[in-house]
């Protein structure tokens, strides 16, 4: 562990790997999107209770935690657990570097809903940073509009963008009071129960799928969850927030990497222009942000 911190980007490049592997494991569910997602968040929750039982402090904080953080961090799950189904069902639709792309456009949205809903203010940098990052995502629409199932999955992706950036702010708020582990937990769960509700309302079997969809329910909490989302709030103790940001944009690229490789998705010249304007627009307003 030592050796880990005195080279933390070690950690950094197992992050980016974590959550660039989370669009090929969907890919490889064969099962519908909702019953993935369910069984990421199960098995996330399920891997997460030993050590927050475990822990006294965290128990005692339970007990103290305000109904309305517990309220609100559950609202928080109910907008990831949206996220989740919009950006695995966007998956079944467009290519893995079309979706992985639109959906890095959470930070604009956040931003937006930080104006709208917390009364912040936004510079003339950052208005053109979001216009770049917007009109990335209307070229890359243009590049599959021949394609209307393309063209559904791209949208799909932008309200999964849009569906986080609800979970981001609430987050940003509540966690002002309450531990990540605490939080984080109360999420995972409200997401889960979120999920499973969806499932049994369209009369989903969620072990009625094979084994595929449960191992990769497995390998979406481990690599995905805890390897990936995880680690990086691990890294905000050794880098600033605006590197960890900037670093999980490499996402994209390996996945699309990794989707050609596998499955013979090479984008066109046009959608290359279109996630090099949004990945662009992103790193822009990230570096504008840490000013």
């Amino acid at each position: 562990m030592k050796y880990i911190e005195k080279h933390p980007m070690i950690m950094i490049v197992i992050g980016v790997l974590g959550i660039s592997v989370s669009a090929i494991f969907v890919r490889y569910a064969n099962a519908p999107s909702a019953v993935t997602a369910t069984c990421r968040l199960l098995w996330t929750v399920i891997l997460m209770t030993p050590v927050v039982c475990g822990k006294r402090e965290v128990r005692t904080e339970f007990a103290k935690t305000d109904k309305k953080i517990i309220a609100l961090s559950a609202l928080s799950g109910v907008f990831l657990a949206i996220h989740f189904v919009l950006w695995f069902e966007s998956l079944l639709h467009t290519s893995v570097a079309s979706s992985t792309t639109i959906v890095c456009t959470e930070v604009i949205w956040v931003a937006l809903g930080f104006c709208l809903f917390m009364k912040g203010r936004l510079s003339l940098k950052a208005i053109a940073a979001i216009a770049v990052t917007f009109l990335g995502s209307v070229v890359i629409a243009l590049a599959d509009s021949s394609s209307g199932a393309h063209l559904y999955g791209d949208i799909l992706s932008l309200l999964a963008a849009v569906a986080v950036a609800f979970y981001t702010l609430i987050g940003r708020a509540v966690r002002k009071n309450v531990s990540t582990t605490v939080y984080t937990y109360i999420v995972y769960i409200a997401c889960a129960v979120s999920l499973l509700i969806t499932c049994l309302a369209q009369g989903y079997n969620i072990f009625g799928h094979g084994i595929n969809v449960i191992i990769v329910g497995i390998l979406l909490a481990i690599f995905s969850t805890i390897l990936g989302h995880s680690i990086f709030s691990w890294c905000l103790k050794y880098f600033s927030p605006a590197f960890v940001s900037a670093s999980k944009l490499c996402e994209p690229v390996v996945a699309g990497m990794f989707a050609a490789l596998l499955f013979g998705e090479w984008p066109s010249a046009v959608q290359l222009v279109g996630c090099a304007m949004i990945l662009g627009g992103v790193v822009y307003y990230s570096r504008i942000e840490s000013q």
